[in-house]
């Protein structure tokens, strides 16, 4: 063998290397974009939460001061792959005032649903206006904290069904809240 050909084998061994090495590198690099991606499509998905109201509990509840409210059970199930802190509820709709939490009331202010887990919320209503409130379906709104970071969601929670002459009736949850709260201050059923 003579030196040319050592030479030209040292070569192709060094090209074989540094391609090796430029596939590596690349393929690095493309995992890389691939795992940032995935992690921010995972921070601004929103968490997989179903959100529902439970009516079952709704009383009427009139203070020394004539403010008519109720205290709702809201029903947050984590069908998400990871764990979320709800850190926030409101709404803004006339004649209806969702208050903060109120940790004398047994209201937790923050809220950790595991995967898979579900928990009840309670917060309260003030009605100011029974008129008011609006037909339409009005939204919630929910903050929320991910290990990915923080985000919010606005939800309308389904129609309830009113029995009328006609049969039952779609009616906004908003409403149909309001109307049975107020119906039970009027006829003096509290609870």
């Amino acid at each position: 063998m003579n030196s040319d050909d050592i030479w030209q084998q040292f070569g192709v061994a060094t090209w074989r290397a540094r391609r090796a090495r430029l596939r590596r590198v690349v393929s690095g690099f493309v995992a890389l974009v691939a795992v940032v991606g995935f992690l921010w499509w995972l921070r601004e998905a929103p968490p997989q939460v179903r959100w529902s109201l439970d009516s079952f509990f709704l009383g009427a509840d009139v203070d020394e001061n004539g403010v008519l409210s109720t205290r709702v059970y809201i029903e947050v199930e984590n069908e998400g792959l990871a764990a979320f802190t709800l850190t926030g509820i409101s709404a803004e709709m006339p004649g209806l005032r969702l208050l903060p939490a109120d940790d004398a009331q047994d209201e937790r202010s923050m809220v950790t649903v595991e995967r898979g887990g579900w928990k009840t919320v309670v917060r309260r209503i003030v009605i100011t206006d029974c008129a008011a409130v609006p037909r339409k379906p009005q939204p919630v709104r929910f903050t929320y904290r991910t290990w990915m970071g923080s985000g919010s969601a606005e939800v309308i929670w389904d129609s309830w069904r009113l029995k009328g002459p006609g049969g039952d009736l779609p009616v906004a949850w908003q409403r149909a809240l309001a109307s049975h709260v107020c119906n039970k201050a009027v006829s003096g059923e509290w609870l």
